[in-house]
């Protein structure tokens, strides 16, 4: 089944975070990882107000999990920790 990575991001550094980007994207499409939203208008309804939102299509909860614990996402991480403040959620997609 499925599923969909959600990210919300609030940066700090732009310039640092630009680098997370230039890691995450490739680990992220090397493990199955398909961009359905990146960088789109939104709305905020309720809660905070994030700056950003992403939403990455995967084959499947566990290949959702594995890019993320993947050395590659790790090391892009590296960047993002000390650029931004973010909410990640991996969810299975309703058949």
């Amino acid at each position: 089944m499925p599923a969909l990575w959600i990210s919300h991001v609030d940066v700090s550094d732009p310039e640092l975070y630009a680098q997370y980007a230039q890691h995450a994207v490739p680990a992220i499409e090397n493990m199955g990882g398909v961009f359905v939203a990146c960088g789109a208008e939104f709305a905020t309804l309720e809660g905070h107000a994030w700056q950003r939102h992403t939403i990455v299509r995967f084959p499947s909860l566990a290949s959702a999990q594995a890019c993320y614990d993947s050395p590659d996402y790790q090391h892009a991480l590296t960047f993002a920790d000390a650029a931004s403040k973010r909410a990640l959620t991996i969810i299975d997609v309703a058949g």
